[in-house]
């Protein structure tokens, strides 16, 4: 019997310096599995070497490392684009800034034991008080205005079965890709499983997220709102 092929999605933008290094361990990682995988990168509006670093990584990984171009940047077109291009029974996207390489490969195996259901993480642990306060207030607004169940929209990794069709077909291109993902399976009754990750592991620098761009998620979560009528 054939195990079941899993895709995982990392969108990769200005990651040059350590997006190898990133792979390297995920890929030990995902050997461990009983499953088959791809990892799809997702290369998105990039200003650095990170596109050649990933075509190099494709051509000495064939069949496991795909290495997909995007000139614009964007979290959640790196994630459609990337959810579009895989191949497998069950779909996993990442950011790999925070994501160890032990909570891909647990993530994903409770996906594989759990194939009717949604499976993410619930993050735990997260820089500053003034960025918890601020998740903490996005969250209730979320659960507030889509009668919510689920805490940490954001986090991930997230990991879903293929056949959960809807979630193929999400249309926000912007960090707000991640609640259309949780209001889509509340609305077409996806069950999420929400598992506990303590990590703090960061690549790459700081968060990106300042009061600018978490205004601008406050004001997107009322119009992806208006956007579903209900």
């Amino acid at each position: 019997m054939i195990a079941p092929r899993v895709s995982i999605i990392l969108p990769v933008h200005n990651q040059a310096d350590h997006i190898e290094e990133i792979v390297a361990e995920y890929e030990r990682a995902l050997a461990l599995l009983p499953a088959h995988h791809e990892t799809v990168l997702v290369v998105n509006g990039s200003r650095d070497r990170s596109l050649a670093i990933c075509r190099d990584l494709e051509a000495s990984h064939p069949g496991v490392i795909r290495a997909v171009e995007s000139e614009r940047g964007g979290w959640g077109l790196a994630v459609n684009l990337g959810i579009r291009e895989a191949a497998g029974d069950l779909i996993c996207y990442t950011n790999s800034a925070r994501t160890s390489p032990s909570d891909l490969a647990q993530i994903i195996g409770v996906g594989l034991a759990n194939p009717g259901h949604v499976v993410k993480a619930n993050r735990k642990i997260r820089e500053g008080m003034r960025r918890r306060a601020g998740s903490l207030l996005y969250n209730l607004q979320a659960r507030a205005l889509f009668d919510l169940s689920v805490w940490d929209i954001n986090g991930t990794p997230k990991v879903f079965p293929r056949v959960f069709d809807a979630l193929l077909h999400l249309q926000r291109n912007d960090d707000l890709v991640d609640l259309e993902f949780i209001v889509t399976c509340r609305e077409h009754g996806y069950p999420i499983m929400e598992m506990p990750i303590f990590s703090s592991r960061r690549h790459g620098g700081s968060s990106m997220t300042g009061i600018e761009s978490a205004l601008k998620m406050y004001r997107g979560a009322f119009d992806l709102k208006r956007e579903r009528g209900r």
